[in-house]
């Protein structure tokens, strides 16, 4: 069972309420708290799966726009919270490793550095599985920080490409700040190939 090893599980600081309380005060403050949903809208997407949903505030929004979503977490308390505020949405209890849907969507979202939280060595069965589950054409959008001792920018690419996806964009935000080289964050999109995303 790689939950034991997961790092978010290991270090998290803030679960259930106390960590959605954050956006809400941002949110109340006037600040735009859906960077992920409106980066995202940008493809049209029919489906979600919102991969490390956490307390599901990204899939709240996105349900909210009309997208049919589903969130998938290992943190039964995140979970907790998400299926409280938004009872009718599906939440998962899963590990992104092994975790099979029987179903593919138009997009994958992997928003709050998930890919440098997973169980160490973990990598590249999730970016497999996550290609596993998007549709011919479908978008895999993953933003995370770059750290000496995380998952590189270099090495996600090549994950990926290995996963049967294509690199067609990069930003530095989710609010499409250029990308440069050597950054400290990095918002990626990835399309697998076989189709064009609706």
């Amino acid at each position: 069972m790689t939950g034991t090893r997961n790092r978010w599980l290991r270090t998290r600081d803030l679960v259930g309420d106390t960590y959605d309380a954050r956006y809400e005060r941002a949110a109340a403050a006037g600040e735009n708290v859906h960077g992920e949903a409106d980066f995202l809208m940008r493809f049209r997407p029919a489906s979600v799966l919102d991969a490390g949903c956490g307390t599901g505030r990204v899939a709240r929004e996105l349900a909210r726009r009309g997208v049919d979503v589903l969130g998938v977490d290992l943190d039964e308390e995140m979970l907790a919270t998400a299926r409280r505020k938004a009872p009718d949405l599906p939440f998962h209890s899963a590990d992104l490793v092994s975790v099979e849907l029987r179903r593919t969507f138009s997009a994958v979202l992997a928003a709050g550095n998930v890919m440098i939280l997973l169980a160490p060595g973990t990598e590249s069965a999730v970016v497999a599985n996550l290609a596993h589950h998007l549709e011919p054409g479908g978008v895999l959008v993953a933003g995370f920080q770059l750290t000496p001792d995380a998952l590189a920018i270099e090495e996600y690419d090549r994950l990926t490409a290995a996963a049967g996806l294509a690199l067609i964009e990069r930003w530095a935000t989710w609010a499409y700040e250029p990308w440069a080289a050597h950054g400290s964050y990095a918002v990626s999109v990835h399309r697998l190939q076989g189709g064009s995303a609706e």
